[in-house]
């Protein structure tokens, strides 16, 4: 067994135009103050990391781990959440996802894709060179419009997807492979992967790939009333990263888990904040333990009840509290007769 590192924070949902948060030094040192000894970083994010860069510079990279380490923060992993999703995005998707890329592929639906798969390899060149070994992002979609079974699916139409999906990111998880590093793609509803029904189909597709891996993020798992903690039991080995979030499901006589086009405040399925929700967080740190997990617990803040920054402070708190120390010894060593082979023969009525 492992004992899990953290707490680590997502920056995503804390970069922005004001200090602290609006460059890496100043957000990391803020995260060191509310107790964070790990930062995960939204690769798009100019403010506060250049992705180009740090593909192509190790003496920035060295200062981006030199400028951590000065608050006793690591960087965890990078993401590409934003890019991920623009690797297979259905026209349908074309105008609502333009602000995932930048302005010269706007509306231009071969471009962005390009892009983003440009990106992503950049991802891979930027991981190595800060020494990472996982990186997160999303699948995309191409089938997502389909979910729901009406109208009929045609016979082939989900094999051809995955098989589309996998074709877009085999060189993708090849080029990850020879880095040494493990994509982790979160289970989400809204992409193709979205369960692990779903996740299997993809695995399948790209033949097992070894760097086609999970982040286990519990919060999109309740939301669509899954067994969360059997999750982990299926598929420990491919979860390579977790995202530690909280959510609830109160399913009532009007709505339930679509949500009935509602704002996040009222729907049945919602994220909160750490300790908010209905996620047994005891368990789930039980289990990753038990099973050897060794990566990151990072928190994803995302509450549409709670400030931000006490969110932030909170979960940082949290995570410290579920964070098992794994034991050294065997409870029952009290009450041992040690052994040999003469005992066990006779034990053994031999």
């Amino acid at each position: 067994m492992n004992k899990i590192k953290g707490p680590g924070l997502f920056l995503a949902q804390f970069a922005g135009d004001k200090t602290p948060f609006n460059s890496f030094e100043s957000i990391v040192e803020w995260a060191a103050s509310i107790g964070y000894c790990g930062v995960q970083i939204p690769s798009w994010d100019g403010r506060i990391f250049d992705l180009e860069k740090a593909a192509n510079d190790q003496s920035y990279c060295d200062e981006l781990k030199s400028v951590s380490s000065k608050y006793g923060v690591e960087i965890t992993e990078l993401s590409t959440h934003v890019q991920g999703q623009l690797v297979a995005c259905h026209p349908a998707y074309d105008t609502l996802f333009n602000g995932f890329g930048p302005d010269h592929v706007r509306d231009d639906h071969q471009a962005k894709q390009k892009w983003a798969t440009e990106q992503l390899m950049l991802a891979a060149k930027a991981s190595k060179r800060l020494g990472l070994t996982a990186h997160v992002t999303f699948p995309g979609a191409l089938l997502w419009h389909t979910v729901y079974p009406w109208p009929q699916r045609p016979a082939g139409l989900i094999e051809d997807g995955f098989a589309e999906l996998a074709r877009r990111w085999r060189p993708i998880l090849d080029a990850f492979d020879k880095v040494g590093v493990d994509v982790c793609y979160e289970i989400h509803p809204g992409e193709d992967l979205h369960d692990g029904a779903s996740f299997e189909l993809f695995l399948e597709a790209v033949d097992y790939h070894p760097r086609a891996n999970i982040l286990y993020d519990p919060s999109h798992l309740i939301l669509q009333g899954m067994d969360y903690l059997e999750f982990i039991d299926i598929y420990h080995e491919r979860i390579k990263m977790f995202h530690v979030k909280d959510g609830e499901l109160n399913c009532n006589g009007r709505s339930g888990v679509y949500g009935g086009y509602q704002s996040w405040i009222d729907r049945p399925g919602r994220f909160r904040s750490l300790g908010d929700g209905q996620i047994d967080f005891k368990s789930i740190f039980s289990k990753l333990t038990q099973y050897g997990f060794d990566g990151w617990a990072v928190v994803e803040w995302e509450c549409c009840i709670k400030d931000p920054e006490d969110g932030a402070r909170e979960g940082a708190y949290f995570v410290n509290e579920h964070i098992i120390k794994p034991t050294t010894v065997k409870f029952d060593d009290f009450a041992g007769t040690g052994a040999d082979k003469n005992l066990n023969g006779k034990i053994l009525g031999l």
